[in-house]
């Protein structure tokens, strides 16, 4: 892989990492132990309210999973960046395919790998 898609890759990753964090700074909030826990809405006292709250709550909960899986691609991206190994699956070593790259810099699999474990053959 030539530097010049290197470094585009890398930025995208970096951009991508920005928004997620950002996204997860406005569901979560960190404890004084430094752990982040997601926030409880507050929309009132009747049963309505709190049920609002709690449909809420759970969304955000299944969003930050959901963030936060995206963070890990990210830094797993990263870290293969600095050792050297970014663009090549880490289930059948070949190389992935620059277009999947450019869709998804985060991406550790080409597409047969991923099908295969999707099973969407």
């Amino acid at each position: 892989m030539d530097k010049t898609l290197l470094a585009q890759l890398t930025q995208a990753l970096q951009d991508e990492q920005g928004k997620l964090e950002a996204e997860i700074n406005k569901i979560t909030h960190r404890g004084v132990d430094g752990a982040v826990a997601t926030d409880f809405p507050n929309h009132g006292e009747s049963e309505d309210e709190n049920a609002a709250e709690v449909a809420e709550f759970s969304d955000n909960l299944s969003l930050e999973s959901e963030l936060e899986a995206g963070l890990k691609d990210i830094r797993s991206a990263q870290k293969a960046i600095e050792a050297g190994t970014y663009g090549k699956c880490k289930y059948c070593q070949h190389e992935i395919d620059i277009q999947r790259l450019l869709a998804r810099p985060a991406s550790t699999s080409c597409i047969a790998c991923k099908k295969t474990l999707t099973q969407e053959i």
